[in-house]
């Protein structure tokens, strides 16, 4: 039986379906080898060959995958069709002991019985121009955040990363949150007038002005100037224009449409709505059996197939009818730049209707469905058109505007509504039949006071927007950017707007200064412009590598070094100059000698603290960290004792090693640690311990102690030497009856045996 790798389990599962078990079909679960996860993994000085390892969590998944290569007899690469989906098959290919030149990948743009059958009677050799791309954008991702991430930590503070797309994406919030604390409002009015025909005859209508200058604040002196010469002027219809307007239908979604017109209806995040896009691709559960709802997700392409038109121009003219039909099919030019490797997202089956899998579908499932679907729908419908009006009064020099529109034929409007911009809510009517000349009577006049407004903070759909119109990434890396820069806080979200946080600008302010080619965004479009080249075999992706490392590793080198000063200090351990850096706590010297001596000194002012460092004795110093404050070994690196801010030394010695012993607070009250090999006890002392009963076997008091649920037990004083330790506390005193200890429990002296009844009322003293 032949054998079918993709990457999911879902796919898996709906493939195998069509297929009927002619086939075996399994999944890799994604990527199997990848860069080493600590180091960098590409050879610089070798061409900058990447060293892949098998992704640790996936050797089980080849063991299994290699057994069932074997016994098949032809194996077919079925992963995704893109760049990423090319570069899992080449490596599924290697690891798994494939002929290079096989023709074993197919590959289809829906999961769909006809598409898989089809895919499969064409296989074709791996394209290896793909393979090279994404090897490219993987190395240089590589090299740009393994190398600069070091220094932010460095310089910043520690856990921060960099990214070739990610820096750049992070500048566009930055810039825009600084030209919205830059930006001063400009005050203006607005004159709303409500005008009628002196006949009424018609229903009035609003006509507006907006008392306005460039770069210039309207008072209200001159507001009130202007509502004084209207009220008392009158209103001459000075222009009429009528017309019919057809409104085109938009084009079926690509990633980034999705990903906006999502966001913009149901508040969904960018990387929420690729993840419930996914399950609809690989396939879902509904009403019984498994199936795939659309069409493949990542795309930047607007075309559909003649047959998928063909059945949405018969599927409109059986459910709206045949003038619903466009004159000629609608083709829509995808933009410049795009791969157009795939065609635009839509619905498999418009058999399968939104109301039918209604109920087999979670909310959200449901609504981007339904969202792909209607757009797909409507893309292949007739214009809407519209019944337009524009008015033009003259008021004392004034010139009043009102326009409206009424619908004439609903088109697509009937299958997909678009979201209404604020300005055009107000124009969804027409005006009475007036004619040029009339004069109009002033119902009633309203100014109002407006300012300026900043521009909007990014959500993920105007991120999303302005990256795609950039060139800043691709179609399957919108959503994961979005995904970074959220997860590790360089923004938080209001609402729905994304707001820079603090580190976001020294992350922003420092790789500007160094490295203004990378955080340039036209760098990085003319950088995807590379990638694609390199897919149409048109260039060499090491060139493109080696092109752009040199000056990187230079700028690197200047922004390690920045602020370093040669001083006449001494190292005290190899004797070699010491250099005066900047690092995130403030001046340090650090051997010249590195890395054969890595010995540093602070220089920067520190408070000393009472608590001497309980390996060498020195007096600790303060430092903050990720975490806070803390106390730190000034002797550090020969050193590295940390403790706690609030740490309190004790006089008391380990028994295990000798070590100092540390007071601490945990969840069940004060405790001693070891600073030297971490073994706990409790508190000693009749000061510090609360002690009821007697230990049977050695004498000493019991301690009253509490277990992790909460549950009162006793245990002996003498511990370790003693370790005997009980639920009740022990009297001290024999059973007379068997001879077993007796213990206090619930109000009366009883014995511990459990065979034996024994009991006695507690002495006047305790009860």
């Amino acid at each position: 039986m032949d054998l079918i790798i993709v990457e999911s389990p879902s796919k898996a599962k709906t493939i195998a379906k069509y297929l009927k078990g002619k086939y075996k079909v399994d999944a890799s679960g994604g990527h199997v080898r990848d860069l080493p996860e600590k180091t960098l993994g590409v050879k610089i000085t070798s061409n900058f060959e990447p060293k892949y390892e098998i992704t640790p969590s996936k050797k089980d998944v080849i063991k299994r995958l290699t057994a069932e290569a074997r016994k098949a007899g032809k194996v077919y690469l079925a992963t995704d069709p893109d760049r990423e989906g090319e570069a899992i098959s080449w490596h599924l290919q290697t690891v798994l002991g494939l002929d290079e030149n096989g023709e074993n990948r197919i590959e289809f743009n829906e999961i769909s019985p006809s598409a898989v059958q089809k895919a499969l009677a064409s296989p074709r050799k791996i394209n290896y121009n793909l393979v090279d791309a994404q090897q490219a954008r993987r190395v240089l991702d590589r090299l740009v955040g393994y190398k600069l991430s070091p220094l932010l930590n460095n310089r910043i503070q520690s856990g921060l990363s960099a990214g070739r797309v990610q820096s750049v994406a992070l500048r566009l919030i930055v810039d825009r949150e600084r030209e919205i604390q830059a930006f001063v409002p400009d005050e203006y009015w607005t004159f709303s007038a409500i005008l009628q025909d002196r006949q009424t005859k018609y229903q009035p209508f609003k006509a507006t002005y907006q008392l306005k200058k460039n770069g210039e604040s309207i008072g209200k002196e001159l507001a009130e100037q202007v509502e004084e010469k209207v009220k008392n002027g009158t209103f001459k219809v000075t222009k009429v224009k009528k017309g019919v307007t057809k409104q085109h239908a938009p084009a079926p979604f690509t990633t980034s449409s999705l990903q906006q017109d999502a966001s913009n209806k149901f508040s969904m995040t960018s990387p929420e709505i690729m993840l419930v896009a996914q399950h609809l691709y690989e396939g879902m559960d509904v009403g019984g059996d498994h199936i795939a709802l659309i069409t493949y997700i990542r795309t930047d392409s607007v075309r559909v197939s003649q047959e998928a038109q063909d059945n949405a121009l018969e599927f409109i003219k059986n459910e709206y009818g045949a003038d619903y039909v466009p004159a000629k099919p609608n083709h829509y030019a995808t933009k410049k730049g795009a791969q157009d490797a795939h065609e635009a997202i839509r619905p498999i089956n418009l058999s399968v209707t939104p109301a039918s899998v209604k109920s087999s579908l979670d909310k959200k499932h449901y609504n981007v469905y339904k969202l792909i679907y209607d757009r797909f729908v409507a893309s292949q419908m007739a214009e809407a058109q519209y019944n337009t009006m524009q008015i033009e009064c003259d008021s004392s020099g004034y010139i009043f505007k009102a326009s409206g529109k009424a619908m004439l034929f609903a088109g697509y409007t009937a299958a997909y509504q678009e979201v209404v911009k604020e300005e055009e809510e107000d124009a969804s009517a027409l005006f009475p039949p007036v004619e040029e000349g009339d004069i109009l009577n002033l119902n009633s006049l309203t100014k109002e006071q407006k300012f300026t407004r900043p521009p909007l903070r990014y959500t993920d759909a105007s991120l999303v927007k302005v990256m795609e119109e950039k060139g800043i990434g691709r179609p399957s890396t919108y959503a994961s950017i979005i995904s970074v820069l959220t997860k590790r806080r360089y923004v938080e979200k209001d609402g729905k707007y994304m707001v820079p946080t603090e580190v976001a600008y020294k992350i922003t302010d420092m790789l500007l200064k160094y490295f203004t080619d990378i955080m340039d965004v036209g760098f990085t479009a003319r950088m995807e412009d590379d990638l694609d080249k390199i897919e149409d075999g048109g260039c060499d992706w090491h060139k493109i590598i080696s092109d752009f490392y040199p000056s990187f590793a230079e700028k690197l080198k200047t922004a390690s070094t920045d602020g370093d000063e040669m001083t006449d200090v001494l190292c005290e351990k190899c004797g070699s100059p010491m250099i005066r850096r900047l690092g995130k706590y403030g001046k340090y010297l650090a051997c010249s000698n590195y890395p054969a001596c890595s010995n540093i000194v602070s220089e920067a002012e520190v408070e000393i603290s009472e608590i001497r460092c309980p390996k060498c004795g020195a007096n600790m110093v303060v430092k903050s960290g990720k975490f806070g404050k803390f106390l730190a070994c000034p002797n550090y690196p020969e050193c590295s004792s940390i403790l706690p801010i609030d740490a309190k030394i004790t006089e008391e010695k380990c028994k295990e090693c000798q070590g100092t012993m540390l007071l601490k607070k945990g969840k069940y009250g004060e405790f001693l640690e070891c600073t030297k090999c971490g073994a706990k006890r409790p508190l000693s002392g009749e000061k510090n311990e609360k002690t009821e009963g007697v230990c049977p076997d050695c004498g000493k008091p019991m301690r009253r102690m509490r277990s992790k649920t909460g549950k009162i037990y006793y245990g002996c004083t003498g511990y370790p030497e003693c370790k005997f330790l009980s639920w009740d506390a022990p009297t001290g005193s024999k059973c007379p009856k068997c001879g077993a200890f007796l213990v206090k429990r619930s109000g009366k002296v009883r014995c511990s045996g459990k065979d034996c009844d024994y009991t006695e009322e507690l002495p006047q003293d305790e009860s």
